[in-house]
């Protein structure tokens, strides 16, 4: 009897310990979005490598075997649902949060929208030459020609530069600069430091905006995004 015992043991304990390397592998995706976000958004190296790269290559395959390595856990389990049912189950969680977040993030980068967008493509706001040289130390190209957003248009009153200042500030940007008639802000994002900068004009019955990418990289409907939360701050 207590033969048959000892090999059990070490047996479940064998299955444990398999389950708990499942586990870490299962957590090198979220992991290592965290570190490339965090490693791109202190500066030490650049999106191309944090989120080119560490994110949607490395981090891609690694939730893809997490899925697998969910799989495994999962048959491992059955040997000893008591014992085993709940770690299963967490690995389980945790490989498809990381897949899905990243067919959900993947496909919202994918989405085909414009960087630089405005309310007012006849007269685009221009930025003042402030954020012109901060955009050209960047190595950001300059403006071209703005598009618009679907279902985004100016804000059909003219506003103090203080709102248009906080407007800037509730969607997230640093305001740079409040003047008659125009306030300027730049927004750095929290994940992968992607940074986009906004102008806001004003006149007599009518405030427009313009949201310009730093990167021209692919980011989705993310300017556009953020257009239509400033020009509802505007209007709020």
């Amino acid at each position: 009897m207590s033969g048959g015992t000892g090999p059990q043991r070490r047996n479940g304990g064998g299955g444990l310990k398999s389950m708990l390397w499942l586990l870490a592998l299962v957590v090198l995706a979220p992991l290592t979005v965290v570190v490339a976000a965090m490693g791109t958004g202190v500066g030490l190296w650049s999106p191309e490598i944090g989120l080119d790269l560490l994110t949607f290559r490395i981090g891609r395959f690694l939730a893809l075997a997490g899925v697998m390595a969910g799989l495994i856990s999962v048959v491992l389990a059955l040997r000893d649902l008591r014992r085993r049912g709940v770690l299963a189950a967490v690995t389980v969680l945790i490989a498809a949060g990381a897949l899905g977040g990243y067919l959900i993030q993947g496909a919202r980068m994918q989405v085909a929208a414009p960087n630089d967008v405005t309310t007012d493509t006849a007269e685009v706001p221009g930025f003042s030459r402030l954020i012109q040289d901060r955009r050209t130390a960047a190595g950001a190209a300059q403006p071209g020609v703005a598009a618009t957003c679907d279902g985004v248009a100016f804000a059909p009153t003219q506003v103090t530069p203080e709102v248009a200042a906080d407007a800037l500030r509730a969607a997230g940007f640093r305001v740079i600069g409040a003047a008659p008639f125009r306030a300027e802000g730049t927004r750095v994002g929290s994940a992968f430091g992607l940074t986009h900068d906004a102008a806001i004009r004003i006149r007599p019955g009518r405030t427009d905006v313009r949201i310009t990418a730093r990167d021209d990289r692919a980011q989705g409907d993310q300017a556009c995004r953020l257009l239509a939360t400033v020009v509802r701050n505007l209007t709020s």
